[in-house]
């Protein structure tokens, strides 16, 4: 017998509040980036007033921290809008510029958000003078918490969900599209969907947030500037790369002869966006922990 598990009961609204004719709404989606950045701040205080994990001196300074904060959330921003307007739909934004300020309406891209951050993270090391591999570790033992609980809020607003399945734990998401299952057997009922989601939030978020920090506080890895960087650069492109035989490709890349999504097709094999966009990341993790374990103690 076919099980598979009605998606509860949520919005992806906190609450609204309506002012005249203005509404404020706070969504779960928002919440989980402002959730993630204040304890990623927490996370990183907390390391920077340890002495013992550093060869030396720790980085920068609490206030600099702060400082740091501000070009990181511009960074997020920027970064993740631009990524979804390059990556995802150019052709409609270069018909309709004025809509890419329009964050409110949905449309940011993790690796856009990503390549902000790390710009964002350049850009202020080099103008405040400091060693940007030990200021990249510090992030790379923050983000995942926060990574994991923005998966949660795409589960929350019912996107960006996974394939259809027929295992025990799949979801029925709400919306005529998610229904829209081609080749579903219509006498299994209603058709229930990997929560690819969640299968995020485990891998990005919390499995490799306890490697991270484990490695940061036991093993002493932040000693080695850049080795945590690479370790979070290369586990978020597996765990993201593994996720994506499982999730929904987006729906611009599906046609009826391309039911997958791929935009790299070989024969019958092919790849998605999403794991185009992370064999670079896999790369340049990969390449982030040799040239960390080769450096020489400063």
């Amino acid at each position: 017998m076919f099980m598979a598990i009605p998606f509860p009961n949520i919005g992806p609204e906190i609450f609204s509040i309506e002012l005249g004719s203005f509404t404020f709404a706070l969504r779960w989606y928002a919440m989980g980036y402002l959730v993630g950045i204040a304890l990623g701040w927490w996370i990183i205080a907390r390391a920077l007033a340890r002495p013992a994990l550093w060869r030396g001196e720790p980085p920068m300074t609490r206030a600099q921290l702060e400082d740091l904060a501000t070009w990181i959330i511009v960074g997020i921003i920027a970064g993740g809008r631009l990524g979804f307007v390059a990556f995802y739909q150019p052709e409609y934004y270069l018909a309709n510029p004025l809509d890419i300020p329009k964050i409110w309406q949905g449309g940011m891209s993790f690796h856009g958000g990503f390549v902000g951050v790390i710009v964002a993270v350049w850009l202020f090391s080099r103008r405040k003078g400091l060693p940007t591999a030990s200021i990249a570790d510090l992030l790379a033992i923050a983000a995942p918490i926060g990574i994991g609980l923005v998966r949660v809020a795409n589960f929350i607003n019912a996107e960006l969900w996974g394939r259809p399945t027929t295992a025990p734990w799949g979801v029925i998401f709400p919306g005529e599209y998610a229904q829209h299952c081609p080749g579903w057997d219509a006498t299994l009922g209603a058709c229930a969907r990997h929560p690819s989601q969640l299968y995020e939030a485990v891998l990005e978020g919390a499995v490799l947030a306890i490697a991270l920090l484990y490695l940061a506080y036991r093993r002493g890895w932040l000693k080695t500037p850049g080795r945590l960087t690479g370790l979070f650069f290369l586990g978020y492109g597996l765990s993201r790369f593994v996720v994506e035989f499982f999730r929904q490709a987006d729906a611009q890349f599906i046609t009826p002869d391309n039911p997958w999504g791929h935009v790299i097709r070989v024969g019958d094999w092919g790849i998605t966006m999403g794991q185009t966009l992370t064999l670079p990341m896999i790369a340049i993790g990969i390449a982030t922990l040799i040239w960390a374990n080769r450096r020489k103690p400063e």
